[in-house]
This record gives C-alpha cells, sequence and structure tokens, in this order.
C-alpha cells in the first residue's frame, strides 16, 4: 500500500503545509492566543552543508515550516523541505529551549520528532522505511520579529548522509 504523502504528491504536500502556517499565522489573536501565547515564527529553510561527505548531496534545500511556542520553553514544530536526496520531506516534534540556555538574542535549543523522506533500514518506519527519528541541537538567533535557525544534524549511517549543518529564516507573527 502506498503511503498517503506519495497519493497526496509532493506539490501537494507542499501546499498542505503552506496553508497550515498562514492558517496558525492568520488565526484570531483569541484562538492563536489560547494555543500558540508565546508566538508563531514561519521558517524557511535555505540549505545546509555536509561535513566531510563521501558522495555529492544537495545543499540547496527550500522549504517552509512553522514554530508554534506553547510555552516559553517548548514549541511545537512542522513543516515541509526538499531534502539533501532531493526527496521531499515532511518534520514534524516538539522544540525544547531552556531559559538557562538563553543569552540575549541565542538561545540554545533540542528539537526531537519524526521525519521522512531518509532511507532508516531497521530505524525507519512506514511501508518504505522512510520515516524516522530525529533529535537534533539548534542554534536560534532571534531579535524581534525576525530570526535564524541552524540545525545541527546528526548522520544517518543508512542513507550515507553524514554530520550536516541545516539553516532557517523564520519570521515571527
Amino acid at each position: 500500500m502506498r503511503s498517503w504523502l506519495t497519493r497526496l504528491g509532493a506539490s501537494r504536500a507542499t501546499w498542505l503545509v503552506l496553508a497550515t502556517c498562514a492558517s496558525l499565522a492568520a488565526a484570531p489573536e483569541a484562538r492563536a492566543g489560547d494555543w500558540c501565547g508565546n508566538g508563531v515564527w514561519i521558517d524557511a529553510m535555505i540549505g545546509s552543508h555536509h561535513i566531510h561527505p563521501k558522495k555529492d548531496f544537495e545543499e540547496f534545500n527550500p522549504g517552509i515550516g512553522v514554530e508554534c511556542w506553547i510555552a516559553p520553553e517548548w514549541a511545537l514544530t512542522g513543516g515541509y523541505f526538499r531534502n539533501s536526496l532531493s526527496k521531499p520531506s515532511l518534520y514534524g516534534g516538539g522544540v525544547w529551549a531552556p531559559e538557562f540556555a538563553h543569552w540575549g538574542f541565542i538561545r540554545l535549543a533540542a528539537m526531537g520528532g519524526l521525519i521522512s523522506g531518509y532511507p532508516y533500514g531497521n530505524w525507519g518506519f512506514g511501508h518504505d522505511h522512510t520515516i524516522g527519528p530525529v533529535i537534533a541541537p539548534l542554534i536560534m538567533a532571534e531579535y524581534r520579529r525576525v530570526g535564524a535557525n541552524i540545525i545541527l544534524i546528526p548522520p544517518i549511517p543508512s542513507s550515507d548522509l553524514p554530520f550536516t549543518i541545516g539553516f532557517q529564516l523564520k519570521v515571527k507573527f
């Protein structure tokens, strides 16, 4: 049986993520205040850099995502991007940005969740084992309503994917 993402198609998945992001950003203040009371950020995935790769990977990785800050130290996040294997990837999970790791415009955080689009082998699930866990530290730089995320992505050995640094720009709504 084919996955819902394959049936939906990558372009429709992109529009689905965009619509979700827009609806969170445009939600009435009372509703958005209840759920994302500590802010909504729209993230634009820009690219990545692979550390000592054994083969060529795509380093331009366009995509879009959202961070819904449900508390000062906790956020829900999700989005879509074109990954380094030139395949569509969806991700979702949580972000923890403890107050003790916050210095002015810079905060250190950790993200954990699920991501699709990479062959995970025995660690993956789904009919083709392309959905798997991700735990990654982040460096977040934020000034007023603009910011950037630097994501330190651990290697995925079953994909021959080395340690990777991802770059996002973001705007707060």
